[in-house]
């Protein structure tokens, strides 16, 4: 698996998923190549055949740092293939999971937009960028974007 890891890294990814694919036919019940195949078939942009994978990966119990991973790449995938309501799912068990996981928020935020539920995926947005950016001027502003966060449509005479 090492092996295969260092060439995605290389990237030569074709090579990656097929040495990744007979590692994990060997080996089907575990969690660790279930989630390196899904990546695998994520980074070829062939997210529809990486649903399996990650699915299963989760299932078997992956845990920690590569659960964090699997649920942002599963919700993330979810979405790209239009299946909004299990994207949501899946992106809101891992920020209930992994609360201090900005990316996550930030593809949450997308599924939200897709959803038409703008508001509350620029709220999320804003108050992620307020509480994550280093830059000074978005730090000079701190206060005010975490309080318009959620008020967008307010108008004030």
């Amino acid at each position: 698996m090492k092996q295969a890891i260092e060439l995605r890294k290389e990237g030569r990814l074709k090579e990656s998923n097929e040495r990744l694919l007979r590692l994990v036919n060997e080996n089907p019940k575990d969690p660790q190549l279930n989630y390196q195949v899904a990546w695998s078939f994520d980074v070829l942009g062939l997210e529809l055949e990486a649903v399996a994978f990650y699915e299963k990966a989760i299932g078997l119990g992956l845990q920690n740092e590569d659960l964090e991973g699997a649920l942002l790449g599963l919700g993330s995938t979810y979405r790209t293939l239009g299946e909004y309501e299990k994207s949501e799912a899946t992106l809101l068990k891992g920020i209930t999971l992994f609360p201090n996981n900005h990316a996550m928020k930030a593809f949450y935020s997308m599924v939200l937009y897709n959803l038409g539920r703008h508001q509350e995926a620029m709220e999320l947005l804003l108050k992620s960028l307020a509480a994550t950016s280093s830059d000074a001027s978005i730090q000079q502003y701190k206060r005010a974007i975490q309080f318009y966060a959620d008020k967008l449509d307010e108008v004030w005479n």
